[in-house]
């Protein structure tokens, strides 16, 4: 059957690639012309990194027993020919799982004991790099039964006592609605796992797909690190809910505790539509309940109606397995995975395509200025040769004195450019002590003393309140700071340019305002768990370590990376100065050069005419190159994937120099 998302997804991935290329091109022209500096080079890398980051993260979160194993069984082991995940009564997935597929491993299920959860351990994040942590399991994809029941492991529970229980983040005596039920001997049932991967080869996860399963509102709630760390990371959320069921108390206690934020990507499915189906009723009559129900769960999530999907995950799967295409048409499956293609990729898509041109933007006008100054620098070179004609020695010999004059000027310019640096680096000292890490492990500190000098934690929200202020103030520090360095920039380079003829231009400075909207995402994600009503989740010690050190690590990239692009702002600007210092000095020699081979040879005047003349074409021509290359760019970002690629431009054509000229300015 053909698979819409699959065909999407074949098409971003040709487009990422596509774009790769043509930025590669680009940067190796530009490094093969010295048309870019050091500070370029990391630019260009990060660029191409993101293109190569081609993992899609699908985050499907539901309360228990809304179908969402069976959906995925749908979607990724209906060639199998039966039920591969759990999916039946008493048979839920008990931990979080993610499917996914790494080709240089081999297809495996790895589960991660809940006792890693215990104390202070390491964070999930840390214990995906220790292979020796996790429980390995070989899957063999020939084998449906097999897989079956290997994956059968990850509905295990353990029991242990409540004080055990407590210790792992399933049970608090304040909130006895959320315990699991005590059996006859007084323990209770908790996963036996924390984690699990699934390297499974799949066409759609082959294809970068990359889907977290999530066990249900108690699991949701007793990790941190999926409600902070996973869920916020993916880059769509499909929340589950079930016909016979609608928006019960549960499922509108995990909307708006963890996916009511707009800024993720949300589909609400749903499932269990075939539970409708009533023997006394008329199709029409059906058809208007489950309408209904749509546009009550949509008012109720606040959601567009066009985001509800209604499907049956048992029908669709059912249809693909008997490989009847009508049947799996009416379970309502393909409308879902059509709207993850035409919505949730192109997304991703226009993301890429703003950052290509972001960048191609800066670099093509950094090459295109240092052109400039060397065809400048030709432009009076060619006016001094061609003023020689039909002179005298004595004007070569005067145009030398002149020339070691101007000489003499650059050389005395280099003490101001010095002390230019010297208080650019201050300043720039200045901007990212801000950002520091020192800095923000201060704050977080303050904070956690703060938290932890509140009684049950009832007050650890000021505290947090107190600390994203303080934050904000920072990155408003850094911004500060940056603006002073940039005015310092222009007036000094205003300055350069009149007395000594440079051509020294200064890049606006950071705005830091996406950074400002980060940690506004982080405050709201965060902050919803610091409330009254969250205050049993901080008091086990477990929770509130895994939440102060997941909030460092966030806060610490969101910092980082600020301070890097300030950091990499600032490069440019020096960069700048050497690369126009090493043009001039460039420049001056082949002048003086000419000149001397000018004043010992009569016949060299014209021969050095006629090679700055082919310097100057050979520029343009470059000039040239460097707008075709960067078009090419920029039409591949803005094309659509799947369509015809886009022809490449040949090399620049012979034409007169005066046209090549023209075309460069």
């Amino acid at each position: 059957m053909k698979h819409t998302l699959a065909h999407q997804l074949d098409a971003l991935s040709a487009w990422r690639r596509a774009l790769d290329r043509r930025v590669r091109a680009l940067a190796h022209f530009m490094a093969e012309n010295e048309l870019v500096d050091a500070a370029a080079g990391p630019v260009i890398d990060a660029l191409q990194r993101k293109l190569a980051a081609d993992k899609l993260v699908l985050a499907c979160v539901a309360e228990v027993s809304r179908g969402k194993s069976e959906l995925l069984n749908a979607i990724f082991f209906a060639d199998t020919g039966r039920r591969v995940l759990p999916a039946t009564p008493g048979r839920t997935t008990m931990c979080p799982v993610e499917l996914q597929f790494h080709a240089g491993q081999p297809p495996e299920l790895a589960l991660l004991p809940i006792d890693t959860r215990l104390g202070a351990g390491p964070s999930l994040a840390e214990l995906r790099a220790q292979p020796e942590a996790w429980q390995r399991l070989s899957l063999d994809p020939h084998n449906p039964d097999g897989l079956a029941e290997a994956l059968m492991l990850v509905t295990q529970t353990r029991r242990v006592s409540t004080v055990q229980a407590e210790a792992l983040g399933f049970w608090n005596d304040s909130r006895p609605e959320d315990n699991p039920p005590r059996l006859a001997d007084g323990s209770v049932e908790v996963p036996a796992w924390r984690h699990a991967l699934i390297n499974y080869p799949h066409a759609l996860l082959q294809r970068g797909l990359v889907v977290i399963d999530t066990p249900g509102l108690n699991a949701v709630g007793a990790e941190p690190e999926l409600t902070l760390g996973l869920l916020p990371a993916a880059h769509a959320i499909v929340f589950l809910l079930a016909a016979d069921t609608g928006v019960s108390r549960s499922d509108l206690a995990i909307w708006s505790e963890h996916l009511g934020e707009e800024a993720l990507e949300r589909f609400v499915v749903l499932n269990k539509t075939d539970t409708l189906a009533d023997p006394l009723s008329a199709p029409p009559a059906v058809a208007a309940q489950l309408d209904a129900q749509r546009r009550s769960i949509a008012q109720t999530l606040d959601m567009p109606l066009q985001r509800i999907y209604p499907l049956s995950a048992r029908d669709a799967l059912a249809a693909r397995i008997a490989g009847d295409e009508q049947a799996l048409h009416r379970s309502g499956l393909p409308a879902l995975e059509d709207a993850l293609a035409q919505q949730l990729l192109p997304r991703q898509r226009e993301l890429l395509a703003r950052a290509t041109a972001a960048t191609l933007a800066a670099l093509r006008l950094a090459a295109s200025r240092r052109l400039g100054d060397r065809r400048r620098h030709n432009a009076e070179q060619m006016l001094e040769l061609r003023g020689l004609r039909g002179k005298s020695s004595a004007k070569v010999k005067a145009l030398l004195a002149r020339l070691d004059a101007e000489i003499g000027d650059f050389e005395r310019c280099s003490s101001r450019l010095s002390a230019l640096r010297v208080v650019h680096q201050r300043q720039l000292q200045k901007a990212l002590g801000a950002l520091s890490s020192d800095v923000l492990r201060s704050e977080v500190a303050a904070m956690r003393a703060a938290m932890a000098a509140t009684p049950l934690h009832l007050g650890a929200r000021k505290p947090f309140v107190t600390l994203c202020t303080r934050l904000r103030a920072a990155l408003g520090a850094a911004r500060s700071q940056a603006d002073e360095i940039q005015q310092m920039l222009d007036a000094s380079y205003h300055q350069l340019n009149a007395e000594f003829g440079f051509a020294f231009t200064s890049a606006s400075a950071p705005q830091l305002e996406g950074f400002a909207a980060e940690l506004a995402l982080i405050e709201g994600s965060y902050g919803r768990y610091l409330g009254p009503l969250q205050a049993w989740r901080l008091a086990g010690s477990s929770f509130m370590e895994q939440f102060q050190r997941m909030l460092l690590s966030k806060l610490r990239v969101v910092f980082e990376n600020a301070a890097g692009e300030i950091e990499q702002w600032s490069r440019s600007a020096s960069a700048q100065i050497e690369q126009q210092l090493r043009e001039r000095r460039r420049a001056f020699t082949h002048r003086h050069e000419a000149l001397q081979r000018i004043q010992s040879a009569s016949g060299e005047l014209e021969q050095r005419i006629a090679e700055v003349e082919q310097q100057d074409k050979r520029l343009a021509g470059l000039q040239w190159r460097l707008d075709s290359l960067a078009e090419q760019v920029l039409a591949e970002a803005q094309a659509t994937p799947g369509a015809a690629p886009v022809e490449p431009t040949g090399a620049a054509p012979a034409e007169p120099a005066e046209r090549l000229r023209s075309s460069a300015h």
